[in-house]
């Protein structure tokens, strides 16, 4: 299949990615100028061990466009697509005397400032585990049709030279580049494309009540292992998993965990701030839902509601009258509510790495990381690389759980406040930094999905 075909398949299949509060936070550009092109083809040739250009979560890189204007996948902006004579996408010899192969395509993943959550310091890492996961989905989309990821590169600040980063004024300014994928041909199994789109189709957040019965340990063990499946890890050959996945299954696990979540699970409805951005997300109703592509619905927060039952809560949600009711402690009786539904679910995962030793949270040593390489990291803050890195991991265990069947409901607010994230991994004994927490079991009924952007909104030509 043709590349241009074949990306717009995939990005309709990854705009289904999870993401905080459903705000789809990514941008991705694909490299059809020639300049372009010399310049991801040199990055990639560039990226050797060594050559560190990390990024911290909140950082900012080096060298944004501004005042562009945007290019959407449909054309440049006479409508012609910048393709050479043959009708693949120009290319020409990198700075290094190599020539860009003509068979290989350029995508640069990108963190859309302009849809990121900024209300609290920990949504920096969300917004690039999100990236990560969209990114994930669209190398499986892609490779479901014959283009294979087959080199990575992390972008950092000074990657392309103080200069605007890709495509020029066609670069949205809006956009920070975080890493650089290269595709190639690649043969493709029958019946990949079609089995992932169901799998992504069927995945969503589901905050009901989950059955009772116990997850099998064969199927836990799986899922554990799901998280080292990903296309961008076997694109960059990075050694190991980017985390370490742990199954919260014994009772006094469980016990432990909804008590944090008793505790401290009504912060993100006391937090003015927060709220605030979280209330903004909330829409009216499944019109107002398609019309805005984003966000959530009180049905996909609390399930089917009666119309007066709807009215109250859009009135008790709403900030002003939350301010007012935390004095009573309706903040207190939300996270109780949280923790009753968590005390009933039959498992509990966490995902977590820990930089401290340089190791990825898997047990075993991390190498030093270069441009290349988005794992290790130093002390306990983990670099925009190794976030995203973790995000396809994210993905890719998201992916294996619904296959199985099994739904998730994250539990983010114990890990959107420093001290509440530090309780909750020594109180569970967690081997690292987490970075995701939720609900997991089997679904008693199921959740509607939250409406998606149009995939055209994330895609540039650049």
């Amino acid at each position: 299949m043709a590349f241009h075909d074949a990306l717009q398949v995939a990005a309709a299949i990854a705009a289904r990615a999870p993401s905080s509060h459903n705000c789809q936070p990514w941008g991705v550009g694909w490299a059809t100028d020639a300049a372009t092109r010399r310049t991801a083809a040199a990055l990639l040739a560039a990226g050797e061990p060594g050559d560190r250009a990390a990024v911290s979560p909140d950082g900012r890189s080096a060298g944004t466009a501004a005042g562009a204007p945007d290019v959407r996948l449909g054309g440049t902006p006479d409508g012609t697509p910048d393709r050479a004579p043959d009708g693949t996408p120009d290319g020409a010899s990198a700075g290094s005397g190599r020539v860009p192969s003509r068979r290989s395509e350029y995508l640069v993943l990108a963190l859309d400032r302009a849809r990121e959550l900024t209300a609290l310091p920990a949504h920096a890492t969300e917004m690039l585990l999100s990236c990560g996961s969209h990114g994930e989905i669209l190398a499986r989309a892609l490779a479901a049709q014959g283009w294979r990821a087959d080199g990575v590169r992390l972008l950092g600040p000074g990657a392309t030279g103080g200069a605007p980063p890709f495509g020029g004024d066609r670069w949205p300014r809006a956009w920070e580049p975080l890493c650089l994928l290269r595709l190639s041909p690649a043969p493709a199994p029958p019946g990949d494309l079609a089995a992932l789109r169901e799998t992504v189709g069927a995945r969503h957040t589901n905050r009901g009540p989950y059955r009772p019965e116990a997850i099998d340990p064969g199927v836990l063990a799986r899922l554990a292992s799901s998280a080292a499946e990903s296309a961008l890890l076997r694109a960059q050959q990075a050694p190991g998993a980017p985390v370490a996945v742990r199954h919260l299954v014994g009772a006094p696990e469980r016990a432990a965990l909804a008590e944090l979540v008793a505790r401290h699970g009504g912060r993100d409805f006391a937090h003015r701030a927060a709220w605030r951005e979280t209330h903004a997300y909330i829409r009216r109703d499944e019109a107002e839902a398609a019309r805005a592509g984003d966000g959530f619905t009180l049905g996909q927060l609390f399930g089917e509601l009666s119309p007066p039952r709807r009215l109250g809560m859009r009135a008790a949600l709403a900030p002003a009258t939350m301010r007012l009711l935390r004095h009573a402690g309706y903040d207190r009786f939300l996270a109780r509510q949280l923790a009753a539904a968590v005390r009933r679910s039959p498992a509990a995962v966490a995902l977590c790495f820990d930089g401290s030793d340089g190791s990825d949270g898997s047990g075993r040593p991390g190498n030093p990381a270069g441009p290349g390489d988005f794992g290790g990291f130093g002390g306990r803050t983990p670099d925009a690389g190794s976030v995203l890195r973790a995000g396809a991991a994210l993905a890719g265990y998201w992916l294996a759980a619904t296959r199985a069947g099994l739904v998730l409901h994250p539990v983010s607010v114990l890990l959107q406040h420093e001290d509440v994230r530090d309780a909750c991994e020594r109180r569970l004994a967690l081997p690292g930094r987490a970075l995701f927490l939720s609900r997991l079991g089997y679904a008693v009924t199921a959740f509607p999905s939250s409406h998606r952007r149009s995939p055209s909104h994330a895609l540039r030509r650049v």
